[in-house]
């Protein structure tokens, strides 16, 4: 890795560096979701951020995982789409009347889970580049998780939006 304020000069580099980055946004939004579950009025929705902050930890140890296979140091680089998608959430939440709070969650987690896959994806094309059999296994069990958390948060929108307009 470069030192603190240096260039990446190797795709090697390259890779720890976004999978570094990949780190912290799984470590941001483990942060987030307890503070999600707190806003969501549905308990469906609860139980949905609860039961993914538990398959995000699962996500941070496999990126762990994936530096010790790659013989690294974790690094904890940078996220700065995911503090972006946080300050919309917030802001968001702020605007909008409570009883929206539960789509502008899911609004969120939409969008949060298409980044994620769009992450996942690149790293394991770049692993699958570099021969790193390993760490592909790793990256592609976040993945499936993630699109398998995509559609439920897309059938949970479906939901709550149509009950949203039966009472309207």
């Amino acid at each position: 890795m470069p030192l603190l304020g240096g260039k990446i000069e190797t795709s090697r580099d390259l890779y720890l560096h976004r999978l570094g980055a990949a780190l912290t946004m799984e470590r941001t939004i483990a942060e987030m979701l307890p503070q999600l579950a707190e806003e969501a009025h549905d308990p469906r929705l609860r139980q949905a951020l609860e039961q993914h902050l538990s398959e995000t930890r699962g996500h941070i140890g496999n990126l762990e995982r994936a530096f010790e296979a790659l013989g690294a140091e974790v690094d904890d680089s940078p996220c700065p789409t995911i503090e972006g998608l946080e300050k919309e959430g917030q802001a968001n939440l702020k605007m909008v009347d409570d009883s929206l709070n539960d789509m502008v969650i899911l609004s969120g987690m939409a969008q949060t889970e298409h980044y994620e896959i769009a992450v996942y994806n690149g790293l394991i094309t770049h692993a699958e580049a570099m021969g790193a059999d390993d760490v592909v296994v790793l990256l592609r069990e976040n993945l499936e998780s993630e699109q398998s958390a995509l559609a439920k948060t897309e059938t949970m929108t479906r939901q709550v939006a149509q009950k949203a307009r039966a009472t309207a």
